[in-house]
C-alpha cells in the first residue's frame, strides 16, 4: 500500500521488459502480481508528473494485466469506456516511456485515441459508448469473415446511461460472441461476494458447465419439461448470490461477481469466459484508487488530480491562504444557493457533474431540490422539462461537451415547448489537457440555430452572475455559457440585478475599427482595442443579438471584427454577418474564433495563442486584415 506519490521513478524490473502485450504474455502467471505492484507504483509516479485521472486507473491494474494476458490484443479488440481507467492500458501497450508527456502538447492524449495506438480500438472521452462500438465491431467481424474476440470494459457509472442498455439490447438480439466486463468500483467486496459467489463464478464460466448448459438446449425437443426446470433452477441459483438476473433477462450469460484484484482468479475466469459463445457479461468488483491510501480513502476527490507540486511549493502554499478570485463554477454555485433561498421553486439538476459544476453546497443545503441523475444527459433535460410543466424552475448545470449528447431533448422537449428551463453551461470553449473530447467548442453554433432560446456569454465573474439572474427571470428556455477555471477577477456583488435581454454593452469608444467580443474574448479583445484605439462592445447576447449595436458598429467604422471562443462556422460572428448582409451593409468584416479542426490537448493559454485568440493574436489578425484589404486605420 503506497502512502504517497513517488517523487522519483520507482524500480520496475518486470515492467521495463514489457514494450507490448506480447511481452506480457511471456511472463509466468506467478509473476503477474509483482508486475501489478510495479505498474501501480509507476502509474502513481506518472500521474504525479502530468496530472490526470488517477483513481479509476489504479482500480483496474489487475484487470488490465489479465485482459492483455488472456486475449491476443490487438487482434482481439479491447474497447475501454470513457477512458479514465485506460492509463495502465497505455503503459502496457508500448507507451510506458512516453507517459510523462501525457496531457501535454504533442504528448500522449488523456484518453484512448485511435491515431495514437493500434491498441486503442476506439477513441473515447464521453461515457457509455463502448458497448455500442463493440457491437459495431462484432458485426464488422462477421461481415469480414474474421474470428477474434471483442471485449468492452464498462464502469458501473456508465451503466446509468440509456445508451449502454440500448447497445446491450441490440447485442442480445444479434446473439453473437461478445464479452462485456462490468467494472464495478462502487462497492466493497463483502464476504458473501468473495466466497460463495466466487465459487459460482468459476462454475458458471467453466467449460463443463457451459457444455452441459449448451447441450441441454439441444435435447429441448426430447425433454422440454426437464429443461425448463433446469433453466429455472439455474436462474434462481444465480439470483440468490448475484445481481445478474437483470442481465440474464436481457439475454446475456451473466458471470460474477468476482474480485477484480485477485489476479490469479481473474485470469482463470477470463480464460474460461473466453471460450463461451454468445453475449456474456462478467461482473468484476474493483476498488477505485486501489493501492494508494489517499485515493482509497477519498475515491471521489482523487478521481483526478493536477500535477504534484514540488515540496518547496507545497510549503509556500501552506504558509499563505489563497485569496484569489473564485472560479466560474464557484460563482454559479454561490448564485444557485442564494437564488434558492429567494425562490422555493428552483430545482437544480446535473448529470453526474455536481462537484465539477460547483453544486456541493447546494446539494447539502437543499437536498430535496437537488437531483444528480447520473450519466444520463438526455434524461436530465427531459426530467427538467417535466418539472417546468408543473410550474417549477429547473436549472440544468451541464458541461458544454455533454450537452451535445442531449441535443434532441434540448430541441424537442424544451425549446419546442418553450419551457422555462435555465441552462448553466460550464466548460465552454477550450478546456486544455483533456483535449477535444471535452472541449466546448460548438455550443454557440448548435444553440443559436434553435427557436425560442436565449443564449448568453458572460465576460467575467460579475457578468456571469448578472446573466444567470437574467436567464432565471426570463420566462422560457435560456442558456448561460462560461469557461472552465477563473475569469479576469471582477468583483461579484450579492444583488439580484438583471440586464435587458439582447442588449450589448459598449466597453470602449474608439474610431475606425469596431470589435464585437463575446464572453471570454472580451478581456483579450480589450487589449487589442487599446492598441488600435478601437471601439469595443461586450456583446453579452448571442441570441437575440444586439442588432442596433451591430448597425452602429458598421455605420461608424471602417472594419468590424467579431471574436468568440467557439468555432467560427455558424457561431456568434455568423450571427453578426447575417444581420449586416440582410440590412445591406458592405462594411468589411473579420470573424475570429476557433478554427475548423479539432484542437488537440495542451495548456489552455497555449491553445488560445495557437488559435490566435490571445491579445497578440487578435491584434495580429486585425493588422493583417487592414494591410491586406488596404483599409484606412489611423492606428497603423
Amino acid at each position: 500500500m503506497l502512502k504517497q506519490i513517488p517523487a522519483t521513478r520507482p524500480a520496475t524490473p518486470l515492467l521495463d521488459k514489457i514494450d507490448a502485450p506480447a511481452d506480457l504474455r511471456r511472463l509466468e502467471p506467478d509473476q503477474l502480481s509483482a508486475l501489478a505492484e510495479e505498474l501501480r507504483a509507476y502509474l502513481l509516479y506518472c500521474v504525479g508528473k502530468t496530472g490526470g485521472h488517477l483513481g479509476a486507473g489504479l482500480g483496474v491494474v489487475e484487470l488490465t494485466i489479465a485482459l492483455h494476458y488472456v486475449f491476443e490484443t490487438p487482434v482481439d479488440r479491447l474497447v475501454w469506456d470513457v477512458g479514465h481507467q485506460a492509463y495502465p492500458h497505455k503503459i502496457l501497450t508500448g507507451r510506458r516511456d512516453r507517459m510523462e508527456t501525457m496531457r501535454q502538447a504533442g504528448g500522449l492524449a488523456a484518453f484512448p485515441s485511435r491515431i495514437e495506438s493500434e491498441y486503442d480500438t476506439f477513441g473515447v472521452g464521453h461515457s457509455s459508448t463502448a458497448i455500442s462500438a463493440a457491437v459495431g465491431m462484432m458485426i464488422g467481424r462477421r461481415m469480414n469473415g474474421e474470428d477474434h474476440n471483442i471485449v468492452a470494459v464498462v464502469g458501473d457509472g456508465a451503466m446509468t446511461a440509456g445508451m449502454a442498455f440500448e447497445a446491450m439490447n441490440h447485442a442480445a438480439h444479434l446473439d453473437d460472441d461478445i464479452l462485456i466486463i462490468l467494472n464495478d468500483n462502487n462497492m466493497s467486496i463483502s464476504d458473501n461476494v468473495g466466497g460463495l459467489s466466487n465459487y459460482f463464478a468459476r462454475l458458471w464460466a467453466s467449460k463443463p458447465y457451459n457444455f452441459i448448459r449448451t447441450g441441454s438446449r439441444k435435447v429441448l425437443a426430447k425433454a422440454p419439461r426437464a429443461l425448463r426446470a433446469a433453466e429455472q433452477t439455474e436462474k434462481y441459483m444465480k439470483g440468490m448470490v448475484s445481481p445478474g438476473n437483470m442481465f440474464e433477462q436481457l439475454g446475456f450469460n451473466y458471470i460474477g461477481m468476482i474480485d477484480g484484484h485477485n489476479l490469479s482468479h481473474l485470469r482463470q475466469v477470463l480464460e474460461n469466459v473466453k471460450g463461451i459463445a454468445g453475449p456474456r457479461l462478467l461482473h468484476v468488483v474493483t476498488r477505485k484508487g486501489k493501492g494508494y491510501i489517499e485515493s482509497e480513502n477519498d475515491p471521489f476527490g482523487m478521481h483526478a488530480m493536477g500535477k504534484a507540486p514540488p515540496i518547496n511549493e507545497i510549503r509556500r502554499a501552506s504558509k499563505s491562504k489563497d485569496k484569489s478570485s473564485p472560479t466560474y463554477s464557484q460563482v454559479f454555485g454561490n448564485w444557485l444557493c442564494e437564488t434558492a433561498e429567494r425562490d422555493e421553486k428552483l430545482v437544480a439538476i446535473t448529470p453526474a457533474m455536481g462537484a465539477g459544476s460547483g453544486m456541493v453546497e447546494f446539494s447539502s443545503k437543499f437536498p430535496d431540490r437537488f437531483h444528480d441523475v447520473a450519466i444520463a444527459e438526455q434524461h436530465a433535460l427531459t426530467f427538467g422539462a417535466g418539472l417546468a410543466c408543473e410550474g417549477l424552475k429547473p436549472v440544468v448545470a451541464i458541461y458544454s461537451t455533454f450537452l451535445q449528447r442531449a441535443y434532441d431533448q434540448f430541441i424537442h422537449d424544451i425549446t419546442l415547448q418553450n419551457l422555462d428551463v435555465l441552462f448553466a453551461i460550464d466548460r465552454a470553449g477550450l478546456v486544455g489537457e483533456d483535449g477535444p473530447t471535452h472541449a466546448g467548442s460548438f455550443d454557440l453554433t448548435y444553440l443559436r440555430c434553435v427557436p425560442n432560446i436565449v443564449v448568453m456569454a458572460p465576460s467575467d465573474e460579475q457578468e456571469t452572475r448578472l446573466l444567470l439572474s437574467t436567464g432565471y427571470a426570463h420566462q422560457g428556455p435560456a442558456a448561460v455559457r462560461y469557461p472552465r477555471g477563473k475569469g479576469p477577477g471582477a468583483q461579484t456583488r450579492d444583488d439580484w440585478q438583471t440586464v435587458p435581454i439582447g442588449e450589448a454593452v459598449p466597453r470602449r469608444k474608439g474610431r475606425d475599427l469596431a470589435i464585437l467580443a463575446f464572453g471570454s474574448m472580451v478581456t483579450p479583445a480589450l487589449a487589442a482595442a487599446d492598441e488600435f484605439n478601437a471601439t469595443l462592445y461586450d456583446m453579452r447576447f448571442v441570441k437575440p443579438i444586439d442588432e442596433k449595436a451591430i448597425r452602429a458598429a458598421a455605420s461608424a467604422h471602417e472594419l468590424v471584427v467579431t471574436v468568440e471562443e467557439n468555432v467560427i462556422m455558424g457561431g456568434a460572428g455568423s450571427a453578426v454577418n447575417e444581420v449586416l448582409l440582410r440590412d445591406g451593409y458592405r462594411t468589411p468584416l473579420l470573424n475570429l474564433g476557433l478554427p475548423d479542426r479539432f484542437l488537440e490537448h495542451g495548456k489552455p493559454a497555449d491553445m488560445l495563442q495557437q488559435a490566435g485568440l490571445d491579445a497578440a493574436g487578435i491584434a495580429r489578425a486585425i493588422r493583417d486584415k487592414l494591410i491586406t484589404d488596404k483599409i484606412r486605420c489611423r492606428a497603423i
